[in-house]
């Protein structure tokens, strides 16, 4: 099933429950969902697209929270970290720590990376490896942490 399909059939469900919350995450999916398909020539989205935009609707939820928790707004954080959540079940699942280290010191060994200067290079595989089932900061505090 694809992404937009399972959007409306939660969207239904949201509605059915009344859950505001869910259903303003959802619409938000949806929203750039079809800006996704009308921007380009190609009306189909691809799934690594469809990763990128949910990862960059995250984003913009934690950044908004972090906001208004600093301008204390706690009820407003709540809310659009509520509104991660519901967009974090999209995505797949995300590494451990663990893993995230295993598969990342796999990329440095297949790389050839040894010094903190060939960070560029491993940042570039493992982002493209690990699109959707790791955070980019996390990513990178972690490649920098095993390269040092």
């Amino acid at each position: 099933m694809s992404l937009e399909n399972k959007i409306m059939d939660q969207m239904k469900e949201a509605m059915k429950s009344k859950n505001q919350i869910a259903l303003e995450a959802l619409r938000a999916i949806k929203s750039e969902i079809l800006l996704l398909k009308t921007s380009g020539a190609n009306l189909e989205v691809s799934e690594s697209q469809e990763i990128a935009m949910l990862q960059k609707l995250i984003k913009q939820r934690k950044e908004a929270a972090e906001q208004f928790s600093a301008n204390g707004r706690t009820e407003l954080a709540e809310k659009e970290i509520a509104q991660a959540n519901v967009i974090q079940d999209f995505l797949p699942a995300q590494l451990s720590e663990e893993e995230l280290e295993a598969k990342l010191k796999e990329i440095i060994s297949k790389s050839g990376a040894s010094s903190p200067a060939d960070m560029g290079k491993v940042m570039g595989m493992a982002s493209s490896e690990l699109a959707g089932k790791a955070e980019g900061k996390l990513i990178a505090a972690t490649v920098k942490k095993l390269l040092s």
